[in-house]
């Protein structure tokens, strides 16, 4: 029997080994498939493209499995183990896409999956179906074509990223992260290595007063001038935290931006009727040292301080959502892995990012307890545009970085 390549070789030949062709053919074929989620409507969801690729992935010799989350919306879950104990891998991505909007705006057929000029055109192509595929084709060829390797490394396609990330919620909860020791998230990144992530707090701020007519404002209690005070406060407490964390060299500085101000919180609005509720939603992106308990009382004081000048209004805020931010410390194992792989399959050193939002990796990070890399094709201003893309070449450097990746995760 021949000796083993040696760990270096053995990487540049899995990468090599990736097919272009097959690469971008898959990719393709997942964002032909719809995975808008429309709330409301039954048959808009993951349930197709996750069919799908539960078939490809059963097809390509892969232990599969299907975790339903809701009705019609499955995670697919493929396992490659080696036979041999040794680092357990998690290589992410997700199913779901956001809607394509208004189709008219679109140059592209938004699920036609064009290739033109270098570039493959449609919604989900940059998120991050193309992501997906690259995993897809990287792992299954260091499967076939690599000897020597140790551990197990499993492919998870997730449902609800753009949601609530019910998805991966319900995949953490179920124990299927455990017992792995690193997570790679095929996000668009520009390939970049990043190794931290935003948070993001969701905080609905609630004034409840007592609905009156127009023309009669004495007989009840108007819950807007409180809830226009709360909205002006909030650029304090930004410009406050912005001083205080400077700005993150990787994520920029920290924000604090009222979304939506509703009133009346129910039903239809009329000239004439003062509303007796009003609800102002805030959406907080946070970075590493913000402590996210201190904010959600930040915010409730001066809800609290808004509704004072109103006698008889009643103040209160709910915590919608808190989503940790996320930093993988240099040394981990996956860290090295995926910096070791880029060097291999660019023949630079890899340049490092941030993730200005949440992913699935968020959760993975903060309820599993793994150290995250989050690196995909894509660049980051691109996702839920119009005429949305993935540069070619960077999708196939893509996979051929995961192929490495993978192969120097399970070689050590």
């Amino acid at each position: 029997m021949p000796a083993i390549a040696s760990l270096d070789e053995r990487a540049r030949e899995a990468a090599s080994a990736v097919d272009a062709g097959e690469v971008v053919a898959l990719a393709r074929r997942l964002v032909r498939i719809p995975s808008v989620v429309r709330p409301g409507d039954p048959r808009a969801h993951e349930g197709e493209v996750a069919q799908f690729l539960a078939e490809e992935l059963q097809r390509r010799g892969f232990q599969v499995a299907c975790q339903e989350v809701a009705p019609g919306r499955p995670n697919v879950v493929a396992d490659w183990d080696t036979g041999n104990p040794g680092f357990g891998l998690l290589v992410e991505g997700h199913t779901d896409v956001v809607t394509e909007g208004d189709r008219s705006a679109w140059s592209y057929d938004p699920f036609g999956a064009e290739v033109v000029a270098g570039r493959l055109y449609g919604r989900g192509a940059c998120d991050m179906k193309g992501g997906l595929a690259a995993a897809v084709v990287a792992v299954d060829t260091v499967r076939r074509a690599v000897r020597g390797l140790r551990g197990r490394v499993r492919i998870t396609a997730l449902v609800d990223e753009e949601g609530m990330m019910e998805g991966v919620k319900a995949f953490v909860r179920a124990g299927l992260a455990d017992g792995f020791h690193g997570a790679l998230v095929c996000e668009p990144e520009e390939n970049e290595v990043c190794l931290v992530q935003k948070g993001a707090l969701r905080i609905r701020a609630v004034f409840r007063g007592r609905q009156a007519h127009g023309a009669m404002p004495y007989a009840g209690c108007n819950p807007l001038p409180a809830a226009a005070r709360f909205v002006l406060s909030l650029a304090e407490l930004q410009a406050a935290e912005q001083r205080r964390c400077g700005a993150h060299p990787l994520l920029g500085l920290p924000w604090i931006t009222p979304t939506t101000l509703r009133a009346p919180a129910y039903g239809d609005a009329q000239f004439n009727v003062m509303a007796g509720e009003a609800h102002v939603t805030v959406d907080l992106r946070t970075v590493p040292g913000q402590d996210h308990g201190r904010l959600v009382q930040a915010l409730q004081d001066l809800a609290d301080r808004a509704a004072e000048a109103t006698e008889g209004l009643e103040a209160h805020t709910d915590l919608v959502e808190d989503r940790p931010w996320t930093q993988t410390p240099r040394d981990a194992p996956v860290v090295r892995a995926v910096e070791r792989a880029v060097r291999a399959v660019t023949g630079r050193e890899p340049r490092y990012g941030g993730v200005p939002g949440c992913t699935d990796g968020t959760f993975l990070w903060a309820w599993a307890g793994l150290p995250v890399v989050v690196l995909g094709p894509g660049r980051r201003e691109v996702p839920h545009q119009v005429d949305e893309y993935v540069d070619v070449d960077e999708l196939v450097e893509a996979a051929r970085i995961y192929a490495a990746a993978v192969v120097y995760a399970l070689g050590e």
